[in-house]
């Protein structure tokens, strides 16, 4: 009978506040507080018709997934990509945007979004924010990357054309991709408090079932990456269900995932940063990418941004783990 009461206490904007707060306890109030505040944008220009604003903390954990090839890597999928990148849940296009400025000349970056009306935001992004050069180099496609990592193996072009014709195209093809950019879809805590429609609906019932979708995603992803390479997990959610709780799902299944040192993310970070820097502009609040950067909080398999101790940006969850076996 407590624990019915319980759950029923834990809905909507006053069960919203105490599931947080028993969270993060004492830090609640300040770190609700930030999150109401309002958002700095980073200005992205790539020589496309306009620039692109994005969060700070979103920059920094796209700068973290490693794109650089080693000296010995070679094509052996005879499909003309010499350098594979996947971006998984894409739409809108930010983080897309960040890898195209940092991947080197032989790299095509597949950017994929499950939903149609999302995935032509995300065309119009490509098309309106790079340069022809860039823009060349990346291809869309619809579809659900949970499914991408099927036994069945076809190349990354393959799901591009075939999305173009058929919105519910599938496919799949493992150990294809170099590196992985998963921003998976979560609870996005920041928008839920300035909504107040979904605010009122809110349960923890929520990030359990955004929970289940994200392992999907997440053991999907590790599947289609190569050995050697590399995969970022990213969300934008607060509660460590969806963040460390999924990650440590991969731990205990794939013995092959190696987790980044944070003087290796930092490094990926830095040699990263350099490319991007020509093409981004701070906002005037006072602040580098590199301090908001150094302002993440490391949890047990990743990093966590937060609002009220990284000048307003975020919440931003990365993980970055290597594929290897040793």
């Amino acid at each position: 009978m407590k624990q019915s009461l319980k759950k029923e206490k834990l809905l909507g904007a006053d069960g919203f506040d105490s599931y947080y707060g028993g969270l993060f306890e004492n830090r609640w109030p300040l770190l609700k507080e930030a999150l109401f505040a309002e958002a700095c944008y980073l200005e992205l220009s790539l020589g496309g018709e306009k620039p692109y604003f994005l969060d700070p903390a979103s920059v920094c954990a796209a700068l973290c997934l490693d794109t650089s090839r080693s000296g010995d890597d070679v094509d052996d999928d005879g499909d003309g990509a010499d350098f594979c990148i996947a971006d998984l849940c894409a739409a809108p296009g930010g983080k897309t945007l960040v890898i195209a400025s940092c991947m080197e000349k032989e790299a095509v970056l597949y950017s994929n979004e499950r939903s149609p009306a999302r995935k032509k935001r995300l065309d119009a992004v490509v098309e309106e924010n790079l340069c022809k050069e860039l823009s060349s180099r990346i291809h869309t496609s619809c579809s659900d990357a949970s499914l991408w990592g099927r036994r069945e193996k076809k190349s990354p072009a393959a799901v591009s054309a075939a999305s173009s014709a058929s919105h519910s195209a599938q496919t799949a093809f493992p150990e294809h991709f170099d590196a992985i950019f998963l921003d998976a879809p979560c609870s996005s805590e920041r928008h839920v408090l300035s909504d107040k429609k979904y605010l009122d609906i809110w349960s923890p019932a929520r990030i359990k079932g955004l929970s289940v979708e994200q392992w999907a995603l997440l053991s999907s992803a590790w599947r289609i990456l190569r050995e050697g390479g590399y995969l970022v997990y990213a969300t934008c959610a607060l509660n460590p269900q969806e963040n460390d709780g999924v990650v440590a799902r991969l731990k205990k299944k794939f013995p092959d995932a190696h987790f980044l040192s944070t003087e290796d993310v930092k490094k990926i970070f830095e040699r990263n940063m350099q490319r991007l820097l020509p093409f981004a502009k701070m906002p005037e609040c006072g602040f580098s990418l590199e301090e908001v950067f150094s302002r993440a909080e490391r949890t047990e398999f990743g990093f966590h941004i937060l609002p009220d101790t990284a000048f307003g940006c975020g919440p931003l969850y990365f993980s970055c783990i290597k594929k290897c076996n040793f």
